[in-house]
């Protein structure tokens, strides 16, 4: 394509060089640049592709879309602009030749629960014989094609490329979590959605937005941008119970569908079962009963996504029978609430929960169905936002037996920081273990178990890495704690040889 079509749909301040050039390809990262590639600065958290702009033209680039003063090697023509992000996803949209007009594109955004959202609503669209793609903290997959995702959703020129697949592997549906990052930093600048779905908004974040309104604003992009474009049959779909979704219903400018148990939602799940293999429930719209169904996690949070699916779903085309056929098969979202199964005599449960609300939601689920006592393990992310610690400490003290308090991402921070940080909300007495090695933290769990207590190891969910100041190693939650159950019941069998005693108290 010509630099001049791509120039086209940006207004830029300046320009400098020819516009008569190919561009054979567009990239944000000079190490990648390739001969005759046009390369985006774009300004980073840790580092800034103004400063790497020589680089890409050793390289090859024959071209640089820049916002702010640099020196443009002269082989290169500079365009500059106000926004480079936002540039970089209008260029690549043209590029890849607006995938998301070709596509029925579903962004979900929230506090918590978009992953389980987006694997919902892909299982009832395929199921129900649509072709889905999706985009998200678990992986992102264009038909055949699936790679293992590197953040929830990705920079906008990644972004397009995805879509583009999709079309081209004849998917009819993208299903995309899109997080407050995303809206704030333009990375779906280009990207034409046709359902907007929201989930809730609780604190997270803070360390970027500054506050709760800034992140609200965020997440409200999604919803007020929802008009533009050429597309139509759109819709958004707003949690009823969420405190701020009479903001987000007046934000948006298209048809609006609402979901929930408390309120009087357009779609409403009713007389509720909870058990510790899932949750029943009946589906009323509009007061009127639609089926009955289950969703194989329990607690009341995997029954508001199963009803932001359900609402998706619907509208899409798909018949209330189906969903109420489909959703009981859906197939575990790793990491979400996940049990490991390893023959030991009480539950352990997996789950990415790393936000104050998020953490209570498990626990109180947790509780529910647990006769004995809960242990929960968990850790807080360095370099994130510090005002969630001591809330998660708090709940984690009132709604458990014993805390295990130990390492998550601590990356740049020092770990005995964050963990005084989360020990500052400690507010009832509960047993409260540190141990700043997770793998030592979690087989320390495991051995403190005995039969009908339930091990809860919150945070890093379906994450196989653990990040530090200068290493990132492979670590797997639900790995290690199949090894720690491994190395006890082993125990047991030698203790059983030497005196029958189990270490599980089963002879």
């Amino acid at each position: 394509m010509l630099l001049a079509e791509l120039v086209s749909v940006l207004a830029p301040l300046q320009l400098s060089g020819s516009l008569q050039k190919q561009i054979t390809g567009i990239v944000y990262d000079s190490r990648l640049v390739e001969p005759g590639n046009l390369f985006i600065a774009v300004p980073g958290f840790v580092h800034d592709g103004h400063d790497f702009i020589a680089e890409a033209a050793v390289r090859g680039a024959v071209a640089a879309i820049i916002s702010r003063e640099v020196l443009v090697p002269e082989q290169l023509t500079s365009i500059s602009v106000t926004d480079s992000r936002r540039a970089m996803g209008m260029v690549a949209d043209l590029y890849f030749g607006h995938p998301s007009r070709k596509l029925r594109v579903i962004g979900v955004t929230g506090t918590n629960g978009k992953t389980t959202t987006t694997f919902l609503i892909d299982n009832l669209l395929r199921m129900a014989g649509h072709q889905a793609g999706i985009v998200g903290t678990v992986h992102v997959r264009a038909g055949e094609l699936r790679l293992e995702a590197v953040r929830t959703t990705p920079e906008a020129l990644d972004l397009q490329r995805w879509l583009a697949s999709m079309v081209e592997a004849d998917v009819s549906h993208a299903i995309l979590e899109v997080s407050s990052h995303a809206l704030a930093l333009d990375r779906v600048v280009g990207c034409e959605f046709d359902i907007a779905v929201f989930t809730n908004l609780t604190q997270d974040h803070l360390d970027w937005h500054g506050d709760m309104q800034n992140y609200l604003a965020a997440k409200a992009r999604l919803f007020s941008g929802l008009s533009s474009g050429s597309k139509r049959n759109k819709l958004a779909i707003i949690n009823l119970d969420d405190p701020v979704a009479p903001l987000l219903v007046r934000e948006s400018k298209v048809p609006v569908i609402t979901y929930g148990i408390k309120q009087a939602a357009d779609i409403r799940a009713a007389e509720i079962s909870l058990t510790p293999r899932g949750s029943r429930f009946k589906i009323l719209q509009a007061g009127k009963l639609r089926g009955v169904t289950s969703v194989p996690t329990p607690g009341y949070f995997s029954v508001y996504n199963a009803l932001a699916a359900i609402a998706v779903a619907s509208f899409e085309g798909v018949t209330w029978a189906s969903i109420c056929d489909i959703l009981p098969e859906s197939a575990p979202v790793p990491g979400r609430f996940e049990p490991v199964r390893a023959g030991q005599p009480f539950d352990i449960i997996i789950d990415y929960a790393h936000t104050p609300d998020g953490l209570e939601n498990i626990l109180r689920t947790t509780r529910d169905f647990t006769s004995g006592r809960v242990i929960v393990v968990f850790g807080c992310g360095g370099d994130r936002d510090r005002s969630k610690r001591p809330l998660m400490g708090q709940v984690a003290s009132e709604l458990a037996d014993t805390v295990i308090i130990t390492t998550d991402n601590p990356r740049s921070e020092d770990p005995r920081q964050i963990v005084g940080d989360i020990l500052q909300g400690i507010m009832k007495s509960c047993e409260v273990i540190v141990d700043l090695d997770r793998a030592s933290a979690i087989r320390r769990a495991v051995a403190l178990a005995a039969p009908g207590d339930a091990v809860l190891i919150a945070g890093k969910g379906h994450e196989t890495y653990q990040v530090f100041a200068d290493s990132i190693i492979h670590f797997d939650d639900k790995e290690v704690a199949q090894q720690a159950v491994e190395v006890i019941r082993n125990e047991g069998m030698d203790s059983r040889r030497n005196s029958s005693f189990d270490r599980w108290g089963n002879s």
